[in-house]
């Protein structure tokens, strides 16, 4: 009686400490998903640059945004940069951009909107012409985080890929990029069910504030030493310095070893 009575505690015990066990993995389990989830949906894209030369660490990860075709890095095992600019208006500087980019034998990516097409589009039709890819930036430049009705996102998107048809007779390339890198797991979604690859990006740094614009110095302080293997290099067209510095940012990047590829390539 008393060794079947010492069993029952024994196995008691055994029941009680498994309990406990699972309810301790289950709780990490559960908090491991909250953070995750929490991480995934921060609707404002963020970089944390831990060692120079490296890649950084994005807030969300190249796991997650995959399954969506997003993406904020290439091919991080080869020297190559994915040279990518915001287009949100037209401030006198783009045509230099592009005779550095046609000298410099690079083609990059233009995410426009709305405005752009409406009032540059002999800019739209030069991109084109020399090679490059425009991408779609929203028609309005909204905070897209802020948009969930599937339709409201769809015509942000369908009205720059209907006017750039108009301008150039061709079909955009699928390729969008948020405004401001604001989103949210559903605008994944639905830019993947039109068709859509997004971009955010892994190099850029304060570049379109129009009347607070960095150095030559102070650029290339914060885009050399966090240059990185597969870099989506973003800047924007509204910068002068961008304009002015760009032939020398170039250079510089071709002697590290770097070249250049387009994001469409990006799997």
């Amino acid at each position: 009686m008393y060794l079947i009575l010492r069993k029952r505690h024994v196995i008691t015990a055994a029941v009680v400490v498994a309990a406990a066990i699972a309810v301790l993995l289950t709780g990490r389990s559960y908090q491991a998903s909250v953070e995750t989830g929490a991480k995934a949906a921060n609707p404002n894209w963020g970089l944390s640059f831990q060692e120079a030369g490296k890649p950084p660490v994005g807030n969300a990860t190249s796991a997650y945004l995959k399954q969506y075709q997003a993406y904020y890095l290439g091919n991080t095992h080869e020297k190559k940069l994915y040279l990518t600019f915001d287009a949100g208006y037209e401030a006198g500087y783009t045509p230099k951009i592009l005779d550095t980019l046609k000298k410099h034998h690079v083609k990059a990516t233009f995410f426009v909107v709305g405005n752009y097409l409406q009032t540059r589009p002999d800019l739209v039709k030069r991109m084109v012409a020399e090679g490059h890819t425009v991408g779609n930036h929203t028609w309005h430049h909204y905070d897209m985080s802020k948009i969930s009705e599937k339709a409201a996102f769809e015509k942000e998107l369908r009205s720059v890929e209907t006017k750039f048809k108009e301008i150039t007779g061709k079909n955009m390339t699928r390729v969008y990029r948020p405004p401001q890198g604001k989103y949210r797991e559903s605008n994944l979604k639905q830019a993947k069910e039109l068709g859509y690859k997004t971009f955010f990006w892994s190099l850029a740094y304060v570049d379109w504030y129009k009347d607070k614009q960095p150095s030559r110095e102070e650029a290339f302080q914060k885009l050399l030493p966090r240059t990185h293997p597969g870099a989506i290099v973003l800047l924007h067209c509204t910068s002068k310095t961008n304009s002015e510095i760009l032939d020398e940012l170039l250079t510089k990047w071709q002697q590290m070893g770097y070249s250049f590829g387009s994001v469409t390539d990006i799997q």
